[in-house]
């Protein structure tokens, strides 16, 4: 009799993709957008279908894009079988709530789609505490869906006060157990707190960069370890810290989590204790992606996040990585026929405002020892300043 075979992998699941143009944006900038998400789909193991966009004021307050849109995605989706919809921005409960009754399967906007992420990536004790907060966080105003997961967790019996209804029941655990997942983090912090203490008197130089740049591949190639690298979004989410050695100049180089445009409040609020290495970081290492066609945003976007750690005011080199994938683009708008190559980029005003700056490809190990000599300059020059009479030669 022959034997039946079952396939069991997971079904990947369609979604399509929906986003609004606002006055202060363009249709290339929303494509942009768009095809982030898009990656951002592809990291957590969808795919992508169709983008839907629509020009627009500012948001619906009921249903995000208009009601003619939302018939066109509801048919679409219906008539394609699709699993679900994804949407650019951070949906209000009520938004959330109109939409999945009018289209009738699973819809997510950008902060959920990012923490599923996280919630998949997360490794250590911390990052996974991190992430299941700011989860819970995000869920706590939107309760008024179906919490059966927690309905079958709690059971019935015993659990609910007098005269107090389920949505009241329910706020009260993930109250609590949000109070629990913040005792948590502040043991981890104080743990952590100790062992950079005693890393004190060693220099600390920090990788900072718009996710998915190379920070990973960069920190294997310094010091010679094996993180995990891979052509995803936050492929990285737990800093990593390993002790380096240049020229018998010992350092301590830390890999933190990427940033991201919109990153949700939540998520920042909760990961602020893992970006402590870049909070007392004495070198920062910003790692740009110039095979980007944006990557002038993601400098601003970090640029910002770095701002509101408190930390925009530290030293930074400025690495470009991923020469051997940069195209050369048009500069010129009025003479297309002129391109900005590298060499030419090399000595632009992008170049000089983001002085010391570096061009490299850490894939094909290119421009390698020009980047440590430019990391050794910086780290001895701090190294002597605090160890003036230190009596090792380097």
């Amino acid at each position: 009799m022959r034997k039946k075979f079952y396939d069991t992998a997971v079904k990947q699941e369609k979604a399509v993709l929906v986003g609004i143009v606002t006055p202060d944006e363009t249709d290339a900038q929303e494509r942009e957008y768009l095809e982030e998400l898009e990656f951002l789909v592809d990291t957590a193991g969808g795919d992508t279908v169709k983008n839907f966009t629509q020009k627009m004021q500012r948001p619906d307050r009921a249903t995000f894009v208009g009601s003619g849109k939302l018939e066109e995605i509801r048919d679409y989706v219906k008539a394609e079988e699709i699993d679900m919809v994804v949407f650019d921005d951070e949906l209000s409960p009520s938004q959330l709530r109109n939409i999945e009754r009018e289209i009738g399967v699973k819809i997510l906007d950008r902060s959920n789609l990012i923490l599923d992420i996280f919630a998949r990536r997360a490794q250590t004790a911390q990052a996974k505490t991190q992430v299941e907060l700011a989860q819970l966080q995000y869920l706590l105003p939107r309760l008024t869906r179906l919490w059966t997961h927690l309905e079958r967790q709690k059971g019935g019996i015993g659990m609910r006060g007098p005269g107090e209804s389920q949505i009241e029941t329910d706020r009260r655990l993930i109250l609590n157990k949000i109070s629990l997942l913040k005792e948590k983090l502040k043991h981890i912090d104080r743990q952590n707190e100790t062992q950079r203490k005693n890393r004190q008197q060693l220099v600390r130089v920090a990788l900072v960069g718009y996710t998915n740049v190379g920070k990973s591949t960069i920190m294997n190639m310094i010091s010679k370890s094996e993180v995990f690298a891979e052509n995803k979004l936050f492929a990285t989410l737990d800093t990593t810290v390993r002790k380096v050695v240049v020229e018998n100049l010992p350092f301590l180089l830390s890999d933190t989590v990427g940033f991201i445009r919109k990153l949700p409040h939540h998520l920042v609020e909760c990961f602020k204790s893992t970006l402590d290495e870049v909070r007392e970081a004495d070198i920062l290492v910003h790692v740009v992606d110039v095979s980007h066609p944006n990557f002038e945003d993601q400098i601003r976007t970090v640029n910002e996040t770095l701002k509101d750690l408190g930390a925009i005011d530290k030293p930074v080199i400025t690495v470009f990585n991923k020469i051997d994938a940069y195209q050369p683009v048009t500069h010129h708008p009025e003479d297309p026929a002129q391109q900005l190559t590298i060499e030419d980029f090399k000595h632009s005003w992008m170049a000089a405002n983001n002085s010391p700056a570096i061009f490299i490809s850490a894939l094909k190990k290119e421009n390698v020892d020009e980047f440590r000599k430019l990391l050794y300059d910086k780290v001895i020059a701090i190294h002597t300043e605090r160890y003036p009479y230190d009596n090792l030669l380097y």
